[in-house]
């Protein structure tokens, strides 16, 4: 095949899945207990018979479930992901206005997660059998056993109540709209860290692992003895010959586990009062807001996606023998 049609066939290979993913998205969440027509009428104070079927028939909520199924794979296509049942807005609209904020905190535990993991993991694999490397692991196994919520929580006992270094909760201070630029910049970092922290430690503790095993399997190599026995000395063979090979399946778990990030940022968000797509989808849980969380999945879903298209390119750019297959 040339270049054009595997590209071709990838893309329709995706699109694919991204229209199984919503179909099956869909089944589950129409599966689900509760009724969102009861709640809508709920917050509007009229919870009669008559009301209920007003609201019903005014959202498609009454049309069998295979007629429902494809109108919504229709509005899929168009790229028109529905319209909120709870804040009367559009569904694209309220993603695109959290997105932000969440990317903002998950880049920012991927990267810290990614690079901290690899650091000191490789310290502990270069340290391996010494106390150092039993610290090492030791540390990484207890976050790794933390609970996501409990660390915040004790993250923020610690320097929002106790030491009153740090915000406790939220985006920016009360009076953020008064600052200017860099004051505002930095009062969001400000209140970035502790979200950031309790998100990417049990992260940061799957790759410290990780990477230390990886580095000791590779230091027993033919390629690293060779390297030894032509007299380089040990910084030289760690990064040209130990390194890039080591990262390989740190980088493919990274790319798996880089979509976990939105869920476990439900949970960051939420302690955190972070107004990010967790938050968002947290509320559309407890409103019943099928739109809005059909659209949270399938945007998770596409995010999953391109995350792994991404890890694929960097395997190429770090395993060089990939290139040709």
């Amino acid at each position: 095949m040339t270049m054009l049609s595997r590209l071709c066939a990838k893309l329709a290979g995706i699109a694919f899945t991204i229209l199984v993913i919503a179909s099956i998205n869909f089944v589950l969440i129409h599966s689900a207990p509760g009724d969102p027509a009861l709640v809508i009428a709920g917050q509007s104070g009229a919870a009669d018979a008559k009301f209920i079927e007003q609201v019903r028939a005014e959202y498609g909520l009454d049309q069998p479930f295979l007629v429902q199924l494809g109108t919504y794979i229709g509005k899929v296509v168009q790229f028109d992901l529905g319209y909120s049942y709870r804040q009367r807005a559009d569904v694209s609209q309220l993603i695109l206005e959290r997105l932000g904020p969440t990317l903002m905190l998950t880049l920012s535990a991927f990267f810290l997660s990614l690079i901290g993991g690899v650091l000191f993991g490789a310290f502990a694999g270069r340290r391996h059998g010494t106390w150092a490397d039993l610290a090492v692991s030791l540390i990484s196994l207890l976050l790794y056993a933390t609970p996501v919520f409990w660390l915040g929580l004790m993250l923020v006992l610690v320097f929002s109540i106790q030491l009153d270094w740090l915000p406790a909760f939220g985006y920016a201070n009360i009076r953020a709209s008064s600052f200017g630029p860099v004051e505002y910049a930095l009062d969001v970092a400000k209140h970035l860290i502790l979200p950031v922290l309790t998100l990417s430690a049990i992260y940061m503790a799957v790759y410290t692992r990780l990477m230390r095993s990886s580095l000791i399997e590779v230091s027993h190599e033919d390629h690293v003895r060779t390297a030894r026995a032509k007299g380089l000395n040990e910084s030289q063979i760690l990064r040209g010959h130990m390194l890039r090979n080591a990262a390989v399946p740190v980088v493919t778990f990274a790319g798996v586990q880089a979509g976990a990030l939105i869920g476990g940022a439900v949970v960051v968000e939420t302690v955190f009062s972070w107004p990010g797509i967790g938050r968002l989808t947290y509320d559309a849980v407890t409103a019943r807001d099928y739109p809005v969380l059909l659209g949270l999945f399938l945007m998770m879903s596409v995010l999953v996606i391109a995350t792994n298209l991404l890890t694929d390119f960097l395997h190429r750019v770090i395993d060089p023998r990939i290139k040709g297959r």
